[in-house]
């Protein structure tokens, strides 16, 4: 999952984007509504955690935008104010959830979430295939009935092979939806997540290499 948090606030925004980043999403940050549109113009984000007063470009003209061009973003905005007739107006512009600050981490977490699964096409809570469960909610992989202990981005990366159903995911895809923009793009840490997570999730190997292409759990 690929979350664009977009806050004026630096401490706040940087404060979400970790917590979000310790929960295994990939999360770029704009401090401002114009950069927020230049990241929506070239990357693909399943969540836009949008503060509603910003800076450059206001929250509401930023709603207003990515909804008028079709993305499949869903839209969580932030703001101070959670007076009916503010709430009503931000779901109005197109936004498709709402939190007030403050607000419970646990909640917006909860929140990004749900909005995630909108934006892709349904799957089952618990993502099963070849022996292995895993569970987005709680955080946990299982083979065959054992407990797997992944760090994060071996956790992502597992959930996106999974969410493919057999097919093929490539390097790049990985690379999208597992880190962030400020990663190398000719990095080897997918081909390192990847190598880790054969080990770990044991024998016969389930996750394959297509070469030239990338990977896939058959």
């Amino acid at each position: 999952m690929r979350v664009l948090v977009v806050e004026d606030e630096v401490l706040l925004a940087d404060a979400i984007a970790e917590g979000l980043r310790q929960e295994a999403l990939a999360v770029d940050i704009a401090y401002d509504g114009a950069a927020a549109l230049e990241r929506m113009g070239v990357n693909e984000y399943d969540v836009l955690v949008l503060d509603r007063d910003l800076p450059r470009v206001h929250g509401d003209e930023v709603c207003r935008q990515v909804v008028a061009a079709g993305w499949d973003t869903r839209i969580l905005m932030l703001t101070v104010s959670g007076e009916i007739a503010d709430r009503v107006s931000g779901l109005s512009l197109g936004a498709d959830d709402y939190l007030v600050k403050p607000f419970a981490f646990a909640e917006l977490v909860a929140r990004v979430r749900a909005l995630s699964r909108r934006a892709r096409p349904a799957s089952p809570p618990v993502l099963a295939r070849t022996g292995i469960s895993l569970d987005p909610g709680r955080r946990e992989v299982f083979r065959d009935g054992h407990y797997v202990s992944l760090s994060k981005k071996e956790f992502a990366v597992l959930e996106e092979l999974l969410r493919a159903e057999g097919t093929v995911v490539s390097t790049e895809q990985l690379l999208e939806r597992a880190w962030d923009e400020n990663i190398d793009p000719f990095t080897n840490v997918v081909r390192v997540a990847v190598m880790t997570l054969r080990r770990k999730l044991g024998e016969p190997p389930v996750v394959e290499t297509v070469p030239g292409i990338g990977y896939r759990i058959p």
